[in-house]
């Protein structure tokens, strides 16, 4: 059941306002004048006051979501005044605040018990720990949900800028704390329960549409952002390493559904991605020769960034320990003296200063490379035919923005579908030449939301927007602000930390 979030809204204050109503029978049954129960931050102060529980509990109370914590203690704690101490009848008051409290202060059974019944109740152990769970799981919920979360990267598509096994922390506030789309969940688990393979952690009872709240700034160019994957509205489960789009070209969808589970995922639960993002609405972008322009300009280069090289040597070999130490770790050999290597600049030089090295040529895919099917399918987006693009020489093309109008034709429609048909939800037809948009034939189309595009630092081992296209707003998840444990995976005992990492900012553009 979709819900807006308008109505949720409302709901919530109605929540609040029936529940202080109760609170305002409760007072008066405490002793206070109930009055004050209605009188904003004065009422919360009274009640916190009325529970033992200290002063700054009220400053906690007005933070957004995690002000929901206190509101769980205050309710908890009235109802042991009541002589009430069950938990699932706790439980229960919480999700029905409004309706037992005014049971609480106007059916006579229920007496105000006072302090002394609480200062007299021994919790059982097992209370104890029930209790402590709970509220860890609600915070960390609310915490992970909309102000920070911890990531790894799990592979090498952003070296050497973010390297595999840097644990880092994303600020879900810089770009605006998003709203679930699905906000019943297990917590803790993403879109599927720990210890399977596709039984869902989540519930689709309740669905919130795209929303944002505390917007402290908008995507900048060169941030390095985590989003949800956007071809990962539809996986195949048992090849969840491959988008759906590119199964279904290579096998077709008869083959998938008669072969395969496949499932729908909604936004909120699509895979999480890290990448740097090169190109913000507006901007123009291209590939030339490996190169990144952006607006017909050179783009930044994060330090480290890697390329891929063809290394040919005189049949000698290259010592694993040196190359660990100068920290390459992605390499091949693909014949007698013949190495494919990812090297960043400084690396580049330190393998041509090698006497057994004759040459290191840059990989360059020129346009057309994939045209004639000798060097496998087409991978790049926008997949269509008309055309060549590779990585290494990619566009151009024009990142959507929200308000802007495009001309559509039966050529560039390829580049825009998706965004019509899936990201922005329209029924999309072609007849012949015409293109019709939710049954109105269209030869423009206005974009509602913003697009980014987003790359990886090692360019040549990071699938990214060259491949599935744009990454819409509502599939950004946060910022990338700072490394706090870095693990190598290539080495043992204390080497294996990267000490020099630890706690380090991760920066954009300098």
């Amino acid at each position: 059941m979709l819900i807006s979030i308008e109505l949720a809204t409302i709901l919530a204050i109605i929540y609040f306002l029936a529940s202080h109503v109760g609170l305002y029978l409760v007072f008066k049954k405490a002793g206070l004048e109930p009055w004050k129960a209605l009188v904003p931050f004065y009422g919360t102060y009274l009640a916190i006051k009325l529970v033992e529980k200290p002063w700054w509990w009220v400053i906690v109370y007005y933070i957004p979501f995690v002000g929901f914590i206190i509101w769980i203690g205050i309710i908890t704690e009235l109802l042991k005044r009541f002589g009430i101490f069950e938990f699932q009848k706790h439980v229960a008051m919480v999700v029905g605040a409004p309706i037992y409290l005014y049971l609480l202060g106007s059916k006579e059974e229920y007496k105000w018990r006072g302090h002394e019944v609480v200062h007299r109740w021994t919790k059982p152990k097992s209370r104890e720990w029930a209790d402590a769970i709970s509220f860890a799981v609600i915070l960390a919920t609310i915490i992970r949900a909309f102000y920070i979360e911890a990531f790894t990267i799990p592979t090498s598509s952003m070296e050497k800028s973010l390297l595999v096994g840097d644990f880092l922390f994303v600020s879900k506030v810089s770009y605006g704390s998003r709203v679930p789309n699905t906000p019943i969940f297990f917590p803790f688990a993403h879109h599927t329960m720990p210890g399977t393979e596709k039984t869902k952690s989540y519930l689709e009872w309740i669905k919130f549409p795209y929303h944002r709240v505390f917007e402290f700034g908008k995507v900048e160019r060169n941030d390095a952002v985590v989003f949800n994957f956007p071809a990962g509205d539809t996986v195949v489960v048992q090849h969840q390493d491959r988008t759906f789009y590119q199964l279904e070209r290579d096998y077709g969808r008869q083959t998938l559904e008669q072969q395969f589970d496949i499932v729908a995922r909604p936004v909120d639960k699509r895979e999480n991605y890290i990448k740097r993002c090169v190109g913000i609405p507006g901007d123009k972008i291209e590939v030339r020769n490996t190169q990144l322009f952006v607006n017909d300009k050179e783009a930044y280069q994060a330090f480290g960034v890697q390329f891929s090289y063809l290394v040919k040597t005189d049949g000698t070999g290259f010592a694993p320990k040196q190359l660990l130490d100068w920290e390459i770790t992605e390499y091949r050999m693909d014949g007698p003296g013949l190495y494919f290597m990812l090297l960043t600049d400084e690396n580049k030089a330190r393998i041509e200063a090698l006497p057994h090295v004759k040459q290191v040529e840059p990989i360059n895919k020129p346009k057309g490379y994939y045209s004639d099917g000798k060097y496998g399918k087409n991978l790049i987006y926008p997949n269509a035919k008309g055309y060549d693009w590779t990585e290494d020489n990619f566009g151009p093309l024009t990142i959507p923005k929200a308000g802007e109008t495009v001309e559509l034709t039966v050529q560039n429609l390829p580049i825009y579908r998706r965004i019509i048909q899936v990201y922005e939800g329209n029924d999309l037809q072609i007849k012949g030449k015409e293109i019709y948009i939710n049954g109105s034939l269209s030869n423009t189309y206005t974009f509602k939301m913003d697009y980014y595009w987003m790359m990886g630092d090692n360019r040549h081992n990071s699938q990214d927007s060259r491949f599935w296209g744009f990454v819409p707003e509502d599939h950004i998840v946060g910022k990338a602000v700072f490394v706090w444990l870095s693990l190598d995976p290539n080495r043992t005992g204390l080497d294996k930390v990267r000490w020099d990492r630890l706690f380090t900012l991760i920066k954009g553009e300098e």
